[in-house]
């Protein structure tokens, strides 16, 4: 998924409703992880949605709860 997707303007998180942000790989191998890190996060509730195979995993049950060391980390690599 690209920072500039227009879906990106219309997801949303499935519990609290609100905009999710798309988390991009970070690093010098970030191309060959990109399907591994790819994801959007929830910086409200501190939870995370995959992305599989370019498809956002939206349901409530695939969301996955951080640790706020980990939800600094995501903020970092949250794309632009």
């Amino acid at each position: 998924m690209k920072p500039d997707d227009p879906l990106l303007q219309i997801l949303a998180c499935p519990l609290d409703k609100g905009p999710l942000h798309l988390v991009v790989p970070d690093g010098p191998d970030a191309a060959e992880e990109e399907a591994v890190a790819e994801a959007l996060y929830n910086p409200r509730l501190h939870r995370r949605y995959p992305i599989v195979d370019g498809i956002p995993q939206l349901l409530p049950a695939s969301g996955e709860q951080v640790s706020d060391d980990e939800h600094e980390e995501l903020l970092k690599r949250m794309a632009p």
